[in-house]
């Protein structure tokens, strides 16, 4: 199964790929596979995922701004070129201090 979301064979940036919502978070997936999925989202100030655990180890990359990342009841304060793994089944949240967008990839066993 292929359900690419973006054109192959031509380059691109994250950031521009993604636009802010006032008060809400834009999300699009990139790629989608059997074996895990590449998702681009977009976060206004003060926006969060709340508290929540998956399945799948995740990895995400802040494109732009900040965030804090909390993993297991350990806070993270992001910025712009920074990563971090989120292991499965591992309680975490996100909020945005500023705007900021994300690559989540997610790894499917």
């Amino acid at each position: 199964m292929n359900t690419n979301k973006f054109n192959t064979h031509k380059a691109f940036t994250f950031s521009n790929e993604i636009n802010y919502s006032e008060g809400g978070i834009v999300s699009m997936r990139v790629l989608e596979q059997k074996t895990g999925n590449v998702s681009l989202f977009a976060f206004d100030k003060g926006q969060q995922l709340s508290e929540h655990t998956a399945p799948f180890d995740a990895m995400l990359q802040v494109m732009e701004g900040k965030a804090e990342i909390v993993i297991g009841g350990e806070s993270n304060h992001m910025q712009a070129g920074e990563t971090i793994i989120m292991p499965a089944n591992i309680p975490h949240s996100v909020k945005a201090s500023e705007q900021f967008k994300m690559v989540l990839t997610m790894i499917k066993a």
